[in-house]
């Protein structure tokens, strides 16, 4: 079939060419001209240069031309870009296309999910939602990964795996793409947790902890949102936030890191110089925290720490010194 990928950043390179290597008629949208060229000359992005696109891959900052005859379309653009970028789509796609989000985050100022977002801009359109452990260097480079298609109709959910298994490649599907959107967002904000544990030399235990609470805070966040409890133990909630605490191709566990080590959000901004997806979904979390009245310390901490002002070592005292609890408080009884 014909498929967009909009977004010229590391993730959508890698899926273009996945999809590419899967027989798809491949066209990907960059939105700066400088980049766009250069892919189209070198065949290269700057966000993955080890890289090379294949010369058949259409390049494009012309969003009709990337639009047209598309049976699907995947928007892996930064979280932020997705509802300009949906707004920018709307008359120009095909009415039975699929539109695919391959963004992790949380509208801070809706609190709303990426393919509702997409909806919002795109009234009546099909959607879904990609996630799960995938960092687009691996992926790129045919290393076995697995990810979950999730979508309200299971019809769309199969297109979309359909599209994109491979021998490399494999694919759930899910009819839950709240659980599957907030578990994939979510865990960026303890991947920060985690780095800045990494940052401050506090050792495994200290990590293990983070990422175990930190699962507790995103089920109950999602399941008082509506989502299904279950999608948390599998590949967008545990799986995605093993992966995101642990590797170094997280810029999330990269900018904690830095920001463990004494350095401030804008300095830690300035040297990962990507993207941090974690920063803008604290705020979200932190808000949908207060308004489904959702018991979250370690995301309440990372707001602080990123927003106020606190000390990181203050935010540890925090939470270590909290009012003594039972496990089975966090009501997370598939684990």
């Amino acid at each position: 079939m014909r498929i967009s990928v909009i977004g010229l950043g590391s993730w959508g390179v890698a899926l273009a060419g996945l999809l590419y290597d899967n027989g798809h008629e491949v066209a990907i949208w960059g939105r700066s001209p400088e980049k766009v060229v250069e892919a189209r000359t070198k065949r290269r992005c700057s966000y993955l240069p080890d890289y090379e696109l294949n010369k058949n891959i259409m390049v494009t900052d012309q969003l009709n031309e990337a639009a047209k005859r598309a049976e699907m379309i995947v928007i892996s653009t930064a979280s932020a870009g997705v509802r300009s970028t949906s707004r920018g789509l709307a008359d120009l796609i095909n009415k039975n296309a699929v539109v695919v989000s391959a963004a992790k985050g949380i509208d801070p100022n809706t609190l709303e999910t990426m393919t509702t977002v997409i909806e919002s801009e795109i009234p009546g359109v099909m959607t879904a939602a990609l996630s799960g452990p995938s960092h687009a260097e691996e992926v790129a480079a045919g290393l076995p990964a697995t990810c979950v298609a999730a979508s309200r109709a299971a019809d769309a959910a199969k297109f979309v795996q359909d599209a994109f298994m491979s021998e490399r490649f494999r694919v759930y599907t899910s009819e839950d793409p709240l659980g599957v959107e907030l578990g994939g967002a979510l865990k960026n904000v303890i991947a920060l947790a985690a780095g800045i544990s990494d940052g401050m030399a506090f050792g495994d235990n200290a990590k293990a902890a983070l990422m175990t609470r930190g699962i507790a805070e995103i089920a109950r966040l999602g399941s008082a949102m509506g989502a299904d409890l279950l999608t948390f133990s599998g590949l967008s909630g545990i799986g995605d936030l093993i992966v995101t605490c642990e590797s170094m191709h997280s810029r999330n566990r990269r900018a904690g890191i830095l920001i463990g080590r004494g350095k401030t959000l804008e300095e830690t901004l300035q040297e990962v110089r990507t993207v941090v997806e974690g920063v803008n979904t604290a705020k979200a979390a932190y808000a949908l925290a207060d308004m489904y009245n959702v018991d979250m310390p370690i995301t309440h901490e990372i707001y602080n720490t990123l927003f106020t002002g606190k000390s990181p070592s203050d935010a540890v005292s925090d939470l270590m010194g909290r009012n003594r609890k039972s496990e089975r408080n966090w009501r997370l009884n598939i684990l």
